[in-house]
C-alpha cells in the first residue's frame, strides 16, 4: 500500500502541477488578443511539434501559412513570433526597453549555469553590471586589442588549412577560440587541443539543452516548485553545471598559476581579478561564468559563420570568382602579400561577403532567441500580457522572397549598398534591440581578416560525391564536419606566401 501511495505521489504531483499551470495560462489568456495560434495539444501546446535541432525550417514553413506573427505555446508559456523585419523593427528594437528581458529557465540557467549565463539573465541590475563589463571587453576597445591577435592567428589559420586541409573546420574552431582566449586569459590554442574541444562541448550541450520542448522545466515553469527530490531532470543539469564550470575553472586556475609563476601576459582576467579584490559583487560561479561566456561568445559565432560562407563558396563559385578578382588587384595576382586591415576600404566585396554569410543560413539561432515582456503592451490590435515571449523567427525571414530578392542564393551584391559597413544592417545575425550580441564587432571582425585572407590563398569545392545540402547544415557537429568540402591552395605561388609569412605566427608561444 506505501508502494502504490509513493507512486501516486510521484506520478500524480507533477501531472497536477501541470493541470494548473496549463489552466492559469488559458485564464489569462482570456483577457488579451493574440495573434493567430498554431494549433496544438491540450496541455502540452506545441511542445511536441518543434524539431529538437534545426528548427529553422519549421518556424518558416508556419511563417508562410501565419503570416507576420503567429502565437505558440510551449507547454505553460506563450510564444509570439515575428517573421518579418517590420514587426521586429516595431517590437524588439522601437520598444526595447520593454522588450528585453528572459523568461525563466529552470533547467539552462538555473541549474545548468549558476544563475549565471549572461545570455539567459532577466533585464535587471545583475545583467546592467554583467554587460558592461562585457562591453567594455568586446566593444570598447575592440579594435586596438582584437586586431593583432586576430591578424595573427589568422596567419596560423592559412597554415592549418595549407597543412591539414581535412581539419579545416577543427582550424576555425581552433582561430575563433584563440583570438578570445589570447585578449581574455593571455594564452593560444592549439590545432587539436583537448580544452578547445571540451569548451565547445559545453557550448553544444548548453545549445541542445536551450531548445523549445528539450527540457520540461522549461517549458513548464510551475515544475520547479517541485520538491527538489521529486525534479527528474536535476541529476542530468547538475552533471553538465559541473562538467562545465570545470571547464571554465581549468583556465582561471591556470591565469592563476602563471601570476605566480611571473610568466602571465596581460589580460582581461588579470584586470578583472584585481577588481575583484575585497569586493563581493560576483561570486566565484559568476566570476567563472563570466569569463565562461567571453569564451563561448567569441568562439562559436565566429567557427559556425565562416563554416557558412565555406559552404557557401563551394556551392554558388560564381561570387568567390568576384572576391578574388578584387583581392588579386590588391594583393597581386601572383600572391605577391596577405590581404590585412589597411585594405578593408578597397576591399567592399568581401565586407559584404561577411554580411551576406551572417544572413544566409542563419543556424546559430534559427528561430532567434526569446525575450520576455516587462508590461502589457498593445500592437496593431493584439493586446499582449507581461510574460509573453518574443522571438524573431531568423530562418523565416532571412529566407523570405518579401526579404530578399533570391533570398536562397548566396548573393554579397545585396548588401553593396549605402549600408555596406554596417554590420548590424540587413539581417538579425546578432539579434535585435537591447539583447544584440555584446560581441558583434569582434565577432564581424574575426570572421572579416579569416575570410578575406581564406579566399585569396584557397579555393573550396564541393565534393560531388557528399554534396552539401544547405538547408541542413548542422550547428552542433560533435567535433566532426559539418559538410564534405575540398580545400585547394589556389597555387605553389600562394602556398609559398603562406610558407613564407605564416610560420612565425604558428611558432609564436604565450
Amino acid at each position: 500500500m506505501d508502494s502504490f501511495l509513493f507512486l501516486l505521489l510521484f506520478l500524480g504531483t507533477p501531472t497536477l502541477y501541470l493541470a494548473y499551470g496549463a489552466l492559469q495560462s488559458r485564464l489569462k489568456a482570456r483577457k488579451y488578443r493574440m495573434p493567430p495560434r498554431v494549433p496544438g495539444i491540450p496541455v502540452f501546446g506545441n511542445t511536441f511539434q518543434v524539431p529538437l535541432v534545426q528548427q529553422g525550417p519549421w518556424g518558416k514553413e508556419l511563417a508562410e501559412k501565419y503570416g507576420e506573427m503567429f502565437t505558440c505555446s510551449f507547454g505553460g508559456n506563450t510564444w509570439v513570433f515575428l517573421n518579418s523585419s517590420r514587426v521586429v523593427n516595431d517590437l524588439l528594437e522601437r520598444r526595447a526597453a520593454i522588450y528585453c528581458s528572459r523568461p525563466p529557465f529552470p533547467m539552462t540557467q538555473s541549474i545548468m549555469s549558476g544563475d549565471s549565463r549572461i545570455v539567459l539573465m532577466p533585464y535587471n541590475d545583475r545583467w546592467r553590471a554583467v554587460r558592461k563589463i562585457m562591453h567594455n571587453i568586446l566593444a570598447g576597445r575592440s579594435q586596438d586589442t582584437f586586431k593583432p591577435y586576430q591578424n595573427l592567428e589568422s596567419r596560423h589559420l592559412l597554415y592549418d588549412y595549407l597543412h591539414h586541409p581535412d581539419k579545416w573546420y577543427i582550424a576555425n574552431g581552433r582561430f575563433s577560440n584563440s583570438v578570445i582566449m589570447s585578449v581574455v586569459f593571455g594564452t593560444r590554442t592549439d590545432l587539436d587541443s583537448e580544452q578547445t574541444r571540451e569548451l565547445f562541448e559545453t557550448i553544444e550541450l548548453f545549445l541542445e539543452n536551450q531548445q523549445p520542448g528539450v527540457n520540461i522545466v522549461d517549458g513548464f515553469n510551475i515544475l520547479d516548485k517541485l520538491p527538489k527530490h521529486l525534479q527528474w531532470w536535476r541529476p542530468r543539469g547538475e552533471k553538465i553545471f559541473q562538467k562545465t564550470r570545470k571547464v571554465y575553472k581549468r583556465e582561471l586556475d591556470a591565469v592563476h598559476a602563471r601570476i605566480k609563476a611571473g610568466t602571465q601576459k596581460p589580460c582581461f582576467a588579470v584586470d578583472f581579478l584585481k577588481q575583484q579584490e575585497g569586493e563581493t559583487k560576483f561570486s566565484e560561479t559568476q566570476q567563472l561564468f563570466l569569463l565562461g561566456t567571453l569564451m563561448e561568445a567569441g568562439s562559436d559565432t565566429s567557427r559556425v559563420s565562416l563554416g557558412q560562407i565555406i559552404a557557401g563558396a563551394a556551392t554558388y563559385p560564381d561570387w568567390p570568382a568576384k572576391a578574388r578578382a578584387q583581392l588579386d588587384a590588391i594583393c597581386g595576382v601572383n600572391a605577391e602579400r596577405l590581404p590585412a586591415w589597411d585594405d578593408r576600404d578597397a576591399l567592399p566585396y568581401v565586407t559584404a561577403v561577411v554580411k551576406e554569410g551572417f544572413r544566409w543560413r542563419p543556424n546559430i539561432a534559427e528561430i532567434g532567441a526569446p525575450t520576455s515582456l516587462i508590461r502589457d503592451d498593445e500592437y496593431e490590435g493584439y493586446r499582449f500580457p507581461a510574460g509573453t515571449i518574443f522571438t524573431w523567427n531568423a530562418w523565416a525571414i532571412a529566407l523570405s522572397e518579401k526579404e530578399y530578392e533570391q533570398p536562397e542564393r548566396f548573393l554579397p551584391e545585396r548588401f553593396m549598398d549605402e549600408h555596406l559597413n554596417n554590420a548590424l544592417k540587413g539581417h538579425w545575425a546578432f539579434g535585435p534591440g537591447r539583447r544584440v550580441c555584446v560581441g558583434w564587432k569582434v565577432g564581424e571582425m574575426n570572421v572579416w581578416i579569416a575570410i578575406a585572407r581564406l579566399l585569396y590563398c584557397f579555393e573550396f569545392e564541393e565534393d560531388k560525391d557528399h554534396p552539401i545540402d544547405t538547408m541542413t547544415i548542422p550547428q552542433i557537429t560533435k567535433n566532426a564536419a559539418p559538410f564534405a568540402v575540398k580545400v585547394k591552395v589556389r597555387s605553389e605561388k600562394h602556398a609559398a606566401l603562406i610558407e613564407r609569412d605564416c610560420l612565425e605566427a604558428v611558432n609564436t608561444r604565450y
